[in-house]
C-alpha cells in the first residue's frame, strides 16, 4: 500500500507549539492542528514530511528551549520524515518565485517545489500560499482533511 505523505507548513506547527487560536470564535487552530497530526501519528498508510526550511522557520519564531524541545519531537516520532531539498527543489523554488512576481517567499515556494517533487499533500493556513499552489500541488488546510 502506498503511503499518504502530508507536509505541514510551520504555521501548522506554530499553531499547536504556541496554542494559537480563540476558543470563543470555534475550535482553536492549535487544537485542530494536534487532532491532525494525532490521525497521522496513529495511522498505518500516512506520514508527515518537512524540511530544513520549515525546521529554519520554527527556529525563528519559538524560543531556543522550546525549539529543541519540539525538535526533538519531530526526530523522534516514527510517523514523521525529514526531507532534504535538493537542487531540482531550489531551482523550481526559484521558478516559482519569480512566476509569483515575488509575492509568495522563496520558502513557501520551495515548500511547493518539494511536495511537487515527492507527491505530498502542502497543509497549510496561508490563504495566500493555497491560492498559489493549488496550481502545482495538492494543498488543503486541516480542517478541510480531517472531514
Amino acid at each position: 500500500m502506498t503511503q499518504k505523505s502530508f507536509y505541514l507548513d510551520s504555521c501548522i506547527w506554530l499553531n499547536l507549539f504556541k496554542e494559537e487560536g480563540d476558543a470563543n470564535k470555534g475550535i482553536p487552530y492549535w487544537k485542530i492542528a494536534k487532532d491532525f497530526i494525532e490521525i497521522i501519528m496513529f495511522s498505518k498508510d500516512k506520514e508527515i514530511v518537512y524540511s530544513g526550511f520549515v525546521l529554519k522557520e520554527l527556529k525563528h519564531k519559538l524560543d531556543a528551549t522550546i525549539f529543541d524541545e519540539k525538535t526533538l519531537f519531530l526526530k523522534n516520532e516514527e510517523r514523521f520524515r525529514f526531507i532534504k531539498a535538493t537542487e531540482e527543489d531550489y531551482s523550481l523554488g526559484r521558478k516559482l518565485e519569480s512566476g509569483s512576481q515575488f509575492d509568495i517567499s522563496f520558502f513557501d515556494c520551495i515548500h511547493v517545489a518539494i511536495c511537487k517533487r515527492i507527491n505530498s499533500t502542502l497543509v497549510t493556513r496561508d490563504s495566500k500560499l493555497i491560492d498559489f499552489a493549488k496550481d502545482f500541488i495538492e494543498v488543503k488546510k486541516p480542517e478541510d482533511i480531517l472531514i
